[in-house]
Formats: C-alpha cells, sequence, structure tokens
C-alpha cells in the first residue's frame, strides 16, 4: 500500500509518484469501456415480467424475470431481423420476439419459431451473467469466463434493516471516468455544495490517500468542527462543535463508497455519541458519453424515521444534481469547444488521477 499525506507533499512530489503521466495514459471521456466488471444493470424492483430494455456498456440489452424470479439479461436484438425483443412479451419463460414469433429460452436458445417445424440450431442470443444483490440487479459484460459472483462488491449495508436508507437516480450525459473523479474530489464540497456537505474546514483538514488492490481510498478527520447540515440537521446536533472522519473509496469502475462517521463528545441524555453514515454511488456507462446512476445514502440511527428520510432524500437529491449538472456543463465543454485543453492538476487532484490511472490500466489490459 502506498501513502502520501497530500497536506504536506509538493506537486513535484505527488507527481514523481505516479509516473508515467502522460496525458493518455490517464483514462478519460474516449478510453474504451471497462467490461470485466459487475455493474449495476437495474434496481432490483425494475425487473419483473414484463421485458425492460436498457443500453449498457453500448449494448442494447432486455432484461426480465423468469416465472421462478430469477433475472435474465439478454441482447435486445433477435438473431433473425434485429427486432427489439423488449418489444415482444414473455410466454411463460420464453421471449417471444414481437416480429415472427421467434421464441427464446432464458439461456438464449431458440426453442421454437412458427415459420418452420423445426427451430433452428443456429438462432441463439447473447446471454449476460446477472444475479440480484439486495436492492441491486448486477450484470457482467465482459469475458464470460472471468464472470465470478465474488466479485461483485459488497453493498450488505442497504439490504440491513439496523439501517435508514433513501435512494434516488439520475441519467446523467457525462462520462463515468469524469464521475468518479468528481466523487474522490472533496475539495470541490464546500464550493460546488455549500449548503449541504460542504465546510471551509473541512476543505482544509488534512487529507491522505492510498492504493490498495485497484482501489484508492482517502480518509480525512477534522476534530472539534461544526458539522454540515446535512449530518448535523437530522441528528439535531447543528449547535455543537463534533469531530468528522471519512472514508472515501474507488471500489471498481461502477461503484464509488463513503462512510462519514460524526461524533458528538457531549450528546445529550438519550442520544448517541456517534453518528454513522453510508453513501454508495452505483454507476454504469450506457456510452461513453452518458451514465445510469444510483445514490443511496444510508443512516445507523432512527431507521425509518419519516421525517430523517424526507430531509436526507431532499438533501442528498439537491447535492446530487448539484454534481450532475457539473459534470454535463463540463462535459459540454470538452466536447465542443474547438480548441483542445490539457487540463492542469495539482496535488489535491492526486485520489482522482490515481482512480483514473487504474482505470485506464484496466481499460488497456482488456484491449490487448
Amino acid at each position: 500500500m502506498n501513502t502520501i499525506d497530500l497536506s504536506r507533499g509538493t506537486d513535484e512530489a505527488v507527481f514523481a509518484a505516479m509516473e508515467p503521466r502522460e496525458p493518455g495514459d490517464f483514462a478519460n471521456h474516449a478510453t474504451p469501456l471497462i467490461r470485466n466488471c459487475w455493474y449495476a444493470c437495474a434496481c432490483a424492483s425494475e425487473i419483473g415480467r414484463i421485458p425492460l430494455a436498457r443500453k449498457l456498456l453500448g449494448i442494447e440489452v432486455v432484461l426480465f424475470r423468469t416465472e421462478a424470479g430469477a433475472p435474465v439479461a439478454m441482447r435486445n436484438r433477435c438473431p433473425h431481423r434485429s427486432f427489439p425483443l423488449a418489444r415482444g412479451k414473455l410466454v411463460g419463460d420464453r421471449l417471444v420476439c414481437g416480429y415472427h414469433g421467434m421464441e427464446f429460452g432464458p439461456d438464449g436458445i431458440c426453442a421454437h419459431m412458427p415459420a418452420l417445424t423445426q427451430a433452428p440450431s443456429t438462432a441463439t442470443v447473447q446471454t449476460f451473467p446477472v444475479l440480484d444483490r439486495g436492492p441491486l440487479t448486477w450484470i457482467w459484460m465482459g469475458a464470460p469466463d472471468l464472470a465470478d459472483e465474488a466479485l461483485i462488491p459488497d453493498t450488505s449495508w442497504l439490504s440491513d434493516p439496523a439501517w435508514g436508507t433513501v435512494t434516488g437516480s439520475f441519467h446523467i450525459k457525462s462520462d463515468y471516468v469524469a464521475m468518479h473523479e468528481n466523487l474522490i474530489d472533496q475539495t470541490h464540497f464546500p464550493f460546488l455544495h455549500p449548503g449541504t456537505v460542504g465546510t471551509p474546514e473541512y476543505a482544509r483538514s488534512k487529507l491522505s490517500v492510498s492504493t490498495e488492490n485497484n482501489q484508492v481510498v482517502i480518509r480525512r478527520e477534522l476534530k472539534d468542527a461544526p458539522p454540515p447540515g446535512v449530518y448535523g440537521k437530522p441528528a439535531n446536533i447543528m449547535h455543537k462543535r463534533v469531530d468528522r472522519a471519512s472514508e472515501a473509496r474507488f471500489v471498481s469502475p461502477a461503484l464509488h463508497t463513503a462512510f462519514a462517521s460524526v461524533r458528538d463528545p457531549a450528546p445529550d441524555p438519550g442520544q448517541p455519541s456517534l453518528y454513522r453514515y453510508n453513501i454508495t454511488h452505483v454507476f454504469t456507462p450506457e456510452t461513453n458519453n452518458s451514465i445510469h446512476y444510483w445514490w443511496f445514502n444510508s443512516r445507523d440511527y432512527r431507521p425509518g424515521d419519516p421525517d430523517i428520510d424526507r430531509f436526507m432524500f431532499e438533501a442528498h437529491s439537491q447535492a446530487y444534481r448539484e454534481d450532475v449538472e457539473a459534470l454535463e456543463w463540463i462535459n459540454e465543454v470538452v466536447r465542443s469547444d474547438g480548441e483542445a485543453q490539457f487540463d492542469l492538476s495539482f496535488a489535491p487532484d492526486k485520489p482522482g488521477l490515481m482512480a483514473r490511472r487504474i482505470m485506464y490500466r484496466l481499460s488497456a489490459r482488456e484491449a490487448r
């Protein structure tokens, strides 16, 4: 594990640890999408007995459930005349094409073609490994022999009744590389999110960054400071000074997590001294220029409290909407400006650059 204290490192020292540093060695909006990864294809509740069309990693996919409730994912394209299979219907566990009536089982093999006495043995639709985990359904669209279920990232707190969770989603016109860099860059909090997660003291607090098995981890602590509104208001501790700690992690091309805690050194009678929050960002490239994005905010106190749920949903929706707007504005400039620019980077940008470096390596490895 390599750890650097960014508050002490000079720009030169930071970048000296980042060799090589040519622009093309960091993933960006043009880098080929990483496929050997479990991505969320939908909320589990979205997939049912009505075929659901969704483009994932540039490929049209149809999602549905068998009568037993198992999720199925296959290309949304009939091998006969390219009719979108999501426009057909389910009969039992067979997906029936709405053009010529070809019937495909959950394994993608054609089981019946009305115009022939026997189903053509060459007619199959590509299927993808797909599994439910808590509120999400995950898909593997890379090399089939590498689809190890154990690689699905842990998000077990999302289905833990001890945690109260609110959730929302966005469809974003931006690239997933920029999204990862945004999430692991906490220096923008006080400026893009001044009313929710950011405080000036937090922006100046000590930050450390490390890499662990193709993951990037940043940790930050802040002692004796006002809480941010998004955490202090629901806990009713805005009038106090607290200690804060956070860990934000680039987990995989599909997931970013953040674990935050707020410690009240002098809790009121009957109130906890520690409040924990798990923030889960799940996103899947639709294309190189668009993302399916689901967010979850979980807390370890008063689960199910409707007032806290309402506040947390509204506050986090606002913060993530601000991120979405910023990323879409950046994307518009990058793609429409007629003169290319090499963006400058500084020491606090190191976590994002490390994540982009990992994504570049993963993409390059698949291209060999």
